[in-house]
């Protein structure tokens, strides 16, 4: 019975209200190491329901999370400058 009670949607509210309860105390005693949390994740879900340009942005996370980020694409990194008008590039290479 209590499993049809949590099939609707204030049941589900209510309980991912519990488990985000039960998360903060696991994380307050140190026994939650996770960095993120379980019942975010359901409340993201619930919200994207009804919303959506939340499941938009759900979906450019994800797509966001499968793509190749590579730090030798792009502007050089902080220790390397180029002038364009002078026609030089000053490159450091890191001290290993």
């Amino acid at each position: 019975m209590e499993f049809i009670a949590f099939m609707t949607l204030p049941g589900l509210v209510i309980l991912l209200t519990v488990i985000a309860f039960f998360d903060q105390i696991l994380r307050a005693v140190g026994l939650g190491k996770r960095s993120g949390q379980v019942s975010s994740t359901g409340f993201e879900q619930l919200h994207a329901t009804f919303s959506p340009g939340k499941q938009s942005e759900l979906k450019e996370r994800q797509s966001a999370l499968l793509l190749k980020d590579d730090e030798e694409d792009g502007a050089p990194p902080h220790r390397s400058s180029v002038d364009l008008d002078a026609g030089r590039a000053i490159v450091r290479l890191p001290r290993s």
